[in-house]
């Protein structure tokens, strides 16, 4: 529902923004109107991402579905630059050779009506991403807390432009802008790339499911803790060592209990706990790592 919330709002704000800016010919309100095109398609990739993680697992993807949500998050990133170094380099041009804006009263006007709006979808997205999570939903609201920023940042072009005459402001305003949507755009391609080339969890993290395994009776130590974030669940894997005079059955038992233990730490996860008698000597994650 949020994603199609988002790309109503955003084709609605696209075609309010080109009408102001064919009306008044301000840069800033195309930049505007280009972050909002942008949002528009990145509201559509956002939309089927959010589709496609949502399928249960199947025959061809026993892990799931969820790194689609992670896709998404990166295409937006790739398209949110695009549009940032095109709409710098015309920004660039405009400041050198400055243009007379016309009913810059009714660019205010819309400016001012896209900015509540868009701000009541932040409200919105926080809200989902709060409760769900959401990889593709949370880069989505980063698209619309630009398209914020961008909004006030063009209001203001705008009023220096109409009540003080600086011709300028308008390229300074979308260039600003532009500059802005590249380190957007950074930031979200680095945390979708988190999921991508499967970061571990932070250390603090590792410790919590560390200190939860060995809190679970019959556990004598855990390693090669492995970790990594799926998009719509946290994967989890470890070494339990147990006593080995234990039967099959016992070990099993305390394999699953400490599998519980981490579930409980997180909103969703996937746990694999492997057995292996106390102390034996055989290769291991750790020592790789190290």
């Amino acid at each position: 529902m949020a994603s199609i919330v988002a790309l109503v709002v955003a084709l609605g704000l696209v075609v309010v923004k080109v009408w102001a800016w064919l009306t008044t010919g301000s840069i800033s309100l195309l930049t505007a109107a280009a972050d909002g095109l942008v949002d528009v398609v990145a509201s559509t990739v956002t939309f089927a991402g959010v589709r496609y993680a949502a399928r249960p697992v199947d025959s061809g993807h026993r892990y799931g579905h969820g790194k689609a949500e992670a896709v998404a998050a990166f295409v937006q990133a790739l398209l949110l630059a695009g549009a940032a170094l095109g709409l710098g380099v015309e920004s660039i041009q405009r400041l050198v050779v400055p243009q007379t804006l016309n009913q810059t009263g009714f660019g205010i006007a819309v400016i001012v009506g896209s900015t509540i709006i868009a701000a009541g979808l932040v409200g919105m997205q926080t809200f989902v991403v709060t409760r769900t999570g959401s990889t593709a939903i949370a880069a989505d609201r980063a698209h619309y807390v630009t398209d914020v920023a961008v909004n006030l940042a063009v209001l203001v072009a705008l009023l220096l432009e109409r009540f003080l005459g600086w011709t300028r402001a308008d390229a300074i305003g979308a260039l600003a802008i532009s500059l802005y949507m590249l380190w957007n755009a950074r930031g979200m391609a680095a945390h979708a790339l988190i999921q991508l080339l499967d970061r571990e969890l932070d250390q603090a993290d590792r410790e919590r499911i560390e200190a939860a395994v060995r809190g679970c009776e019959g556990v004598q130590s855990v390693h090669d803790i492995r970790t990594r974030n799926g998009g719509d669940r946290i994967f989890v894997e470890f070494h339990v060592e147990v006593d080995g005079s234990l039967s099959v059955e016992k070990g099993h038992e305390i394999g699953d209990n400490a599998e519980k233990a981490v579930r409980r730490l997180f909103q969703s996860a996937d746990v694999t706990a492997h057995l292996e008698p106390a102390g034996i000597d055989d290769e291991r994650l750790d020592d790789l790592v190290d």
